[in-house]
């Protein structure tokens, strides 16, 4: 039996220092692949693999669409692109976002888990809100292994406290530790695959994420595993749906972007803050032509047309006031502090 060698892992803020006690502390002759989401910024070239490979001994690089998976090498999802995994290979696309990021740590656990089931460890560290969740999920539903940084020394604990509360992580534990626990479970044979088979939704998920359907099988594929609501999807204003009736809420268009809750009502909020500075915008527009009009009517000697123009730019200025307020210090535009930051959830 194979043990636990593909080893997935996802971080965000902080996750460079995290990922550099990881890999340094790894045996030159691990007998497993590590596949690597850290967000990145989209327009920035990444130099992950060039930095993880001085603090490390194991080869890392950015993959090619379709390469071949080697044993004993780190592979760093690239900027702006998905990182997936098939049996033997790796997809690298650009996917629909998954909660705003591109790569996506989600879309990465949920290719392994489809791929390799119980074989697969995930591991989540810092990072802000809550992207590796549904992942990690994934993962266990296929009886892989789940192992979460202690959020007590995350940096930015937002992440792993997401995954402790709706996840049965295997094992909570500070960064020095997870390197000796990632070679122990190399080393551990796995369950058969018929004890943890694969539902239909992941399959379904997994290859939304691969993008190889066509509109009408995205639709029907959405509609088998969702429940279609009255929202809209916050990225490209399609129909969106909910997806499952797991606790932690989640969200995802035919399109194939996701969202999990607090992400999808941070980009609500920030669609009603848009909107709102666009009416500003038009508002302003028509107050600076409204008086442009009254300086035009008070050149003809027309003195009630004059006011009538005046008063009408008043009007519309105090209402843009209004408008204004509502931005600057009204609850629409505010960010909602999610109730996981308030709370330690117990390590399991």
């Amino acid at each position: 039996m194979p043990g636990h060698d593909i080893i997935v892992i996802g971080t965000s803020a902080g996750g460079l220092k995290a990922l550099g006690t990881i890999l340094g502390a790894l045996p030159p002759n691990l007998d497993a692949t590590l596949f690597i989401v850290r967000h990145l910024a989209a327009d920035q070239p990444s130099i992950l693999p060039q930095i993880l490979a001085d603090v490390g001994s194991l080869p890392v690089s950015h993959p090619t669409d379709g390469e071949a998976i080697q044993t004993g090498h780190i592979y760093v999802a690239p900027p702006d692109y998905h990182l997936l995994v098939n049996q033997g290979s790796m997809r690298v696309v650009r996917g629909p976002q998954e909660n705003r990021f591109r790569p996506a740590i989600d879309a990465l656990f949920r290719s392994a888990a489809r791929a390799y089931g119980a074989r697969v460890v995930g591991v989540v560290l810092t990072g802000y809100l809550d992207d590796g969740t549904v992942g990690l999920q994934a993962i266990k539903q296929r009886g892989g292994v789940a192992i979460v940084q202690d959020p007590n020394e995350a940096e930015y604990p937002s992440m792993t406290k997401s995954a402790l509360r709706y996840v049965k992580v295997d094992h909570c534990l500070p960064l020095a530790e997870i390197s000796d626990r990632l070679v122990q479970l190399s080393h551990t044979p796995t369950a058969e695959a018929e004890i943890h088979p694969m539902s239909d939704a992941l399959d379904i998920e997994a290859k939304i994420a691969e993008q190889q359907m066509n509109t009408q099988e995205l639709l029907e594929h959405v509609e088998a595993i969702g429940t279609r609501t009255t929202y809209t999807c916050p990225e490209c204003n399609g129909s969106i749906w909910q997806i499952g009736q797991d606790e932690l809420l989640r969200f995802r268009c035919h399109i194939g972007h996701s969202f999990t809750a607090n992400v999808f009502l941070a980009e609500q909020t920030q669609n009603v803050e848009n909107a709102l500075w666009t009416a500003v915008r038009v508002m302003e527009e028509k107050v600076t032509f409204s008086r442009q009009m009254a300086e035009q009517m008070k050149n003809y000697n027309l003195q009630k047309a004059t006011a009538k123009y005046e008063e009408h730019a008043k009007q519309l200025d105090a209402e843009v006031a209004i408008i204004r307020g509502i931005i600057l210090d009204g609850f629409a535009t505010k960010r909602a502090v999610a109730a996981i930051e308030e709370e330690q959830p117990e390590a399991l």
